[in-house]
């Protein structure tokens, strides 16, 4: 017999017609309804699956989505490098966990509402909610390996569909579907959810906890000063933090409470200086190499953060620099390998003024130099990102030319990562170095070394760190979201 003949008839909840909304919270609530109703269907008929076996139904939920549709090539304000379209059209999104993106929605619907003055349209897509993503969201189920179950999964229930869970918006390379609608958000709802689920495993805290100014680091050093810090803040009540999220989810709002490590740590250990509107500091120790800081941006991105910065150490790659001093990156050489495929290296990722003027004044503030005296411990120039963590054990004639062509001064394995994927996925990016060694010059990083650098440095390059964010926090969407990162056809949701 065919498989098509053994299909299962399928069941679905019921599908109301589509609404349209001229209010951004009403057409949010009505969004969480929608995906209320689906995610319920799927965990309720998947845990009575559980309990009896195979079923005689398909079960099957979708995602809700939000459309609008414009006729009008009136000019918006071409200041802006969001909230608009590029031609009139119909342009969608699929939706999920509308109740974690709720300020996000709110804002990115208002702005269109207020743009267009035409309402959105809200209603079931035809995309399909796997199954493990609606469980995810009940913390009394899980999905057990495939053949654990007395059924094949995917007969019954719908699972992750790499169509759907890609990188072909952000990338330029998406298709537009039969009905003719462009996309209205950078990402699918299969794709954010994947990344919410790889997010939860990689950093152990949950999505919810992640603020709109991240910081990455590649020492686990800067978690102590940043603990410390976030303990002053709490003990502050005109500081604006309310909260410290750990590894775990372990949870302070007094600068008092024992903070618990947990025994096993994960790949990324992630901290959250939280605010009550989602505008604190996350702190995510990426560790070292290009593939973890691809992995961290790739899944952090779907956040939609306002701004992140990498604070790690770097090699310095010049004579007069010494150790300690900053870097301020205003170009990146890409050696790192893991973007190729998504963004070649002949793409120029430019700085971007607004982040490299609130690195440059949180040095100041800080250090307390200004002018060229600030030059006695901050270099601005190229930073080499490469692949190779003992790259200067290799025959030297190549690399070294190659750094001094491109005038680099400094050299790490994350920085033009985070970078490269900033510009792609359209987050505001920054680098900020210090200098731990210099290995062309004879200055290897040495245990003892090491210990009195991180001892006198990691306070006050955190703190850079910290500053410069909180000089972002203060600047308008507008202002900070540059039109640098955005392409010719560019979605309208940030």
């Amino acid at each position: 017999m065919h498989a098509e003949a053994m299909e299962l008839p399928t069941i679905t909840p019921d599908l109301p017609a589509p609404q349209a909304f001229d209010d951004a919270e009403k057409a949010v609530a009505h969004l969480e309804k929608l995906y209320e109703v689906a995610t319920r269907f799927l965990c309720d008929n998947f845990l009575a699956t559980l309990k009896t076996g195979a079923p005689a139904h398909r079960y099957r939920a979708f995602y809700p989505e939000v459309r609008i549709t414009t006729a009008s090539f009136a000019q918006i304000d071409s200041r802006l490098s969001f909230g608009h379209v590029a031609v009139p059209g119909t342009y969608a999104a699929t939706i999920t966990r509308p109740d974690l993106f709720r300020h996000y929605l709110c804002q990115q619907i208002g702005i269109l509402l207020q743009n267009y003055s035409v309402p959105v349209t809200v209603g079931v897509s035809d995309t399909p909610m796997p199954v493990h993503f609606a469980v995810a969201n009940d913390a009394t189920l899980f999905v057990p390996q495939e053949g654990a179950a007395d059924f094949t999964l995917r007969d019954v229930f719908d699972v992750p569909d790499l169509t759907t869970t890609n990188d072909d918006i952000v990338n330029g390379t998406y298709v537009t579907p039969p009905d003719g609608a462009g996309p209205l958000a950078p990402f699918s709802a299969q794709r954010v959810d994947y990344s919410l689920a790889r997010l939860a495993h990689y950093t152990a805290t949950d999505p919810e906890h992640f603020q709109n100014h991240v910081l990455f680091t590649n020492y686990q050093f800067y978690v102590a000063e940043f603990e410390g810090y976030a303990r002053k803040m709490l003990a502050d009540p005109d500081s604006g933090y309310t909260a410290f999220i750990s590894t775990g989810n372990v949870t302070i709002t007094s600068a008092e409470e024992p903070l618990h490590t947990p025994a096993k740590m994960p790949q990324m250990p992630t901290y959250h200086l939280k605010r009550a509107d989602g505008s604190g500091i996350t702190l995510v120790n990426i560790g070292v190499g290009p593939s973890n800081a691809k992995t961290a941006t790739d899944h952090i991105a779907v956040l939609r953060p306002h701004a992140w910065l990498m604070v790690g150490h770097c090699a310095g790659l010049r004579n007069s620099q010494s150790l300690g001093d900053f870097v301020l990156a205003h170009a990146y050489l890409r050696e790192d390998k893991v973007l190729d495929d998504d963004l070649p290296v002949w793409v120029p990722v430019p700085a971007l003024a607004e982040i490299q003027i609130a690195l440059e004044n949180a040095v100041t503030e800080v250090t307390e130099l200004t002018g060229y005296d600030l030059k006695r411990v901050m270099r601005t120039g190229t930073v080499a990102s490469v692949d190779n963590r003992n790259w200067e054990l290799r025959d030297q004639t190549g690399p070294v030319q190659r750094l001094s062509q491109s005038r680099a001064i400094a050299l790490d394995m994350e920085s033009a990562t985070i970078a490269a994927n900033g510009f792609r996925f359209r987050v505001p990016y920054g680098t900020l170095l210090c200098i731990s060694d210099k290995p062309l010059h004879g200055e290897l990083k040495l245990p003892g070394m090491a210990s009195d650098f991180y001892k006198t440095q990691v306070s006050r390059h955190l703190m850079i760190g910290i500053r410069a964010m909180e000089h972002l926090r203060d600047m308008p969407l507008e202002r900070l979201h540059s039109r640098k990162l955005r392409s010719f056809e560019e979605t309208a949701f940030l």
